[in-house]
């Protein structure tokens, strides 16, 4: 039995010491990599990897968002001048509260920002220095308390908007030509080239909120 096994032992080293368990022609053919082509290596790593993050950029903001910038005062306190947003690429179904920007046709020939107050089948009217929807009062905590929301020189109201339109209002309503002057009038919902998403510019007020702090 001893003699067995010696000769399983021997059979068991020679079959690890046969061609198929060598590993000395792989550890020949590997030549290791000298400085320069590590170097070469990382930089064409980084290389790609920086290349596949402008392509991804390009497409997101292609394809899903696009950048504006503010000019005049009748977004304020919520948007001042030289801001800039970044917004949908598209908006679908604008719904109130929402802040846009509209390309359609005006008296100023450029496109503006504005809230959306009212959708399709609801009804505008302005009272008293307010605005009511269907009947009640509108709650509007992104303006100031002491706001007085005037009427301008669209006086047919109550206002009910038709399919496919939006009304309209700036937040500095003493400075802001909307919906409630035939200069600017109902916005179409096809001239809506997106929804105000966050704030790029100044750096580090990204949040564009609902909310006025008074």
């Amino acid at each position: 039995m001893y003699e067995n096994g010696v000769q399983g032992e021997q059979q068991v080293r020679q079959a690890y010491e046969s061609p198929a368990f060598d590993t000395t022609e792989v550890r020949e053919d590997a030549e290791p990599l000298t400085a320069k082509d590590k170097i070469a290596a990382t930089v064409y790593d980084a290389v790609s990897i920086f290349s596949s993050a402008i392509v991804t950029i390009m497409v997101i903001f292609t394809f899903i968002f696009r950048f504006v910038g503010v000019i005049g005062p009748s977004m304020e306190p919520t948007l001042f001048e030289d801001d800039w947003l970044a917004i949908t690429a598209y908006i679908n179904n604008p719904e109130p509260k929402d802040i846009v920007i509209i390309t359609q046709p005006n008296a100023f020939d450029e496109p503006i920002v504005k809230r959306v107050i009212a959708t399709a089948g609801q009804t505008v009217d302005i009272k008293d220095g307010h605005v009511f929807i269907d009947g009640v009062q509108l709650t509007e905590t992104y303006i100031s308390p002491d706001v007085y929301t005037g009427r301008e020189n669209l006086d047919n109201y109550p206002v009910t908007v038709p399919e496919g339109y939006v009304f309209v209002l700036g937040d500095n309503r003493t400075q802001s030509t909307d919906s409630r002057s035939s200069l600017i009038g109902l916005i179409r919902n096809e001239y809506i080239i997106g929804k105000v998403v966050f704030r790029l510019i100044p750096f580090g007020k990204f949040y564009v909120g609902m909310e006025y702090d008074y």
